[in-house]
């Protein structure tokens, strides 16, 4: 669908701003020209071309914002062998599956995942993938990302230590260290925009501790500020990994990210589910961001992150729904309503409201991202927004329809990227779907001969 240029949200029973004020406004109109709010108003005056959207009996918040995804597992979901191991054991299944990719496995991976997410409420999502066989580049997930359009924040990853060298992954699977800062500096060159209006952001993202050495944590580090884009990595995921953490290094992970410059609001670790006090405090203390991964810690028996406490200490913390092999799932409103409900059974059920929840969800995750103007609801953010039937069952004999994360629905009625309508009626409207499904099932079946 071509862009208009201007939009017109009408009479939304219920607007959640997630602006300064965390606003909740009746009956109210959201006015967007040239992709960026510029009115939040009731009564809007129509002239006559917009692009009009009725929002009766509708529910409209900030665009989700994925703040942790793996979107080439989109093809290996509840893969035998892997679906009651945990994290090592996974991994170790699926690695020598993931290493027939191609770059077709990818497009399709990234456009079902993006699609999923879509239908979500999401409107950005991250993504990092670390593994390149077969000529697969970042460039097939970016170019797959245009195709669904949403706002894609596509991180570099890389693992250079394989098994000979005592790494997890098997050693077709991994680069050479001077090949993988060449090719980080291509695509941050490449594809890097830091506009507000930028529909593209890359960031580097060395796999894990585990997977890399820690010259290439350090290199990536000082590439990463010389250019000037986020760093990313998994941390403190499970017990297996603080084990390895305290055997190989002599310290915690926090300890270690912080020893080769992996802290600071430019960077965010996925996971994060056995961080302890001292940990919380250096990331609040350091701004370091943290994506919150709820369904995949419990689909691996990872444990619940102590989000409760590093909220309450400062943490800056976003959600993710980690890679659709470790998930099984891409809804980023059902990760946000797991996070709520996991906090309440760690630390009581006035641990976590469902507004909280939201805004990880939605300007938690923007701000981690280091995109304030993307997450909320108010004039000159981008025009990312989701819009949620309560009309219906899901919703009915509600008392509260902001409450949307206890009694509302699960996929979106129209969501709206930058301006541009991506959903509309519960459908995704800018790819064939149908083709795109019976692709990946042939994709799938060729992995299984």
């Amino acid at each position: 669908m071509i862009k208009k240029d201007l939009v017109v949200i009408k009479n939304a029973d219920l607007v959640i701003s997630m602006d300064e004020g965390r606003r909740i406004l009746t009956d109210h109109d959201i006015v967007i020209s040239q992709g960026e709010i510029q009115k939040v108003e009731k009564n809007t005056q129509l002239n006559g071309g917009e692009e009009i959207i009725d929002a009766v009996g509708c529910l409209v918040t900030p665009g989700l914002v994925n703040t942790h995804h793996h979107l080439f597992q989109s093809l290996t979901k509840a893969v035998p062998g892997g679906q009651n191991a945990l994290l090592f054991g996974w991994l170790q299944t699926l690695y020598p599956i993931w290493s027939r990719f191609g770059p077709e496995e990818i497009r399709i991976s990234t456009i079902l995942g993006l699609s999923e997410l879509a239908l979500s409420g999401c409107t950005m999502s991250s993504d990092h993938l670390y593994l390149f066989p077969n000529g697969v580049t970042l460039d097939d997930t970016i170019h797959a990302a245009y195709e669904v359009g949403l706002r894609f924040y596509p991180t570099r990853g890389s693992m250079s230590i394989g098994e000979s060298l005592g790494g997890l992954p098997p050693d077709n699977l991994v680069e050479k260290e001077k090949d993988i800062i060449k090719d980080c500096i291509r695509v941050v060159d490449k594809f890097n925009d830091i506009t507000p209006s930028s529909m593209i952001r890359v960031g580097l993202a060395p796999c894990s501790p585990f997977s890399v050495t820690r010259e290439l944590m350090r290199d990536t580090a000082i590439l990463a500020r010389d250019k000037g884009v986020t760093l990313h990595t998994h941390l403190a995921e499970n017990a297996e990994d603080i084990a390895y953490s305290l055997e190989k290094f002599g310290c915690r992970p926090g300890q270690y990210a912080e020893d080769l410059g992996w802290t600071g609001k430019d960077v965010w670790h996925a996971h994060c589910v056995k961080l302890d006090t001292q940990e919380i405090n250096l990331f609040a203390r350091s701004h370091t961001g943290v994506s919150h991964c709820p369904c995949s810690n419990c689909r691996l028996g990872s444990g619940i992150a102590p989000i409760r406490e590093m909220l309450s200490n400062g943490v800056n913390v976003g959600l993710g729904v980690d890679g659709s092999a470790s998930n099984d799932s891409g809804s980023l409103v059902s990760e946000a309503r797991q996070a709520l409900l996991l906090q309440r059974v760690s630390n009581g059920a006035d641990a976590m409201s469902a507004m909280d929840a939201l805004e990880l969800a939605t300007r938690g995750g923007a701000d981690i991202l280091g995109r304030p103007e993307c997450g909320r609801i108010q004039a000159g953010a981008r025009g990312d927004l989701a819009i949620w039937d309560i009309s219906g069952i899901d919703s009915a004999g509600s008392w509260d329809p902001a409450a949307v994360l206890l009694a509302g629905p699960r996929k979106v009625k129209h969501l709206i990227v930058d301006g541009r309508i991506i959903v509309s009626d519960g459908n995704l409207i800018t790819i064939n779907m149908e083709e795109v499904l019976k692709e990946a099932k042939r994709l799938v079946q060729n992995l299984q001969c």
